[in-house]
């Protein structure tokens, strides 16, 4: 039988670098990970949920609002432009435009702006925030993100 021992200066350092990666890959989780904690892995899947936020007492002005939002993919950073009219704090119609880099952000933002309407018309902008529509994960980070600005905008 071959033996072979590893110093322990070795076994140490390599105990480090693993600890050290975890913690990378945990820093790496953003906001919209914690949210989506059960919907895991790319821009694939089916379902969609909307979560309430904090719905303070805030209230919003009536009217057409638009804000831009971006997301990272594996490949890039995608952006999209998100369009709400709200009347009495319920959103009654939305828009999305996306400008995808990759033929694969096309087909999810292509399905993410196909189902959008479903998930948001007739929800209170207060309690708005997807995580995913139409098998598409990753674009609902650019919405959110566009919608927080949004809330801003509209707030009174």
């Amino acid at each position: 039988m071959i033996r072979t021992t590893v110093p322990t200066s070795v076994r140490k350092g390599s105990a480090l670098v693993g600890v050290a990666g975890l913690l990378v890959l945990a820093g790496c989780s953003g906001a919209a990970d914690a949210d989506n904690s059960a919907s895991t892995g790319g821009d694939t899947g089916a379902g969609s949920s909307s979560a309430p936020s904090d719905s303070s007492s805030t209230t919003y002005k009536d009217g057409t609002y638009t804000a831009d939002g971006s997301y990272q993919t594996p490949e890039t950073v995608e952006k999209i432009s998100v369009s709400l009219t709200i009347a009495d704090g319920v959103v009654t119609e939305v828009e999305v435009t996306g400008d995808p880099q990759a033929r694969e952000t096309e087909e999810y933002q292509g399905k993410f702006i196909g189902g959008i309407a479903d998930e948001a018309v007739g929800v209170p902008l207060s309690d708005l925030k997807v995580s995913r529509v139409a098998g598409s994960s990753l674009t609902s980070g650019g919405f959110n993100q566009a919608v927080e600005s949004i809330k801003e905008q509209a707030a009174s």
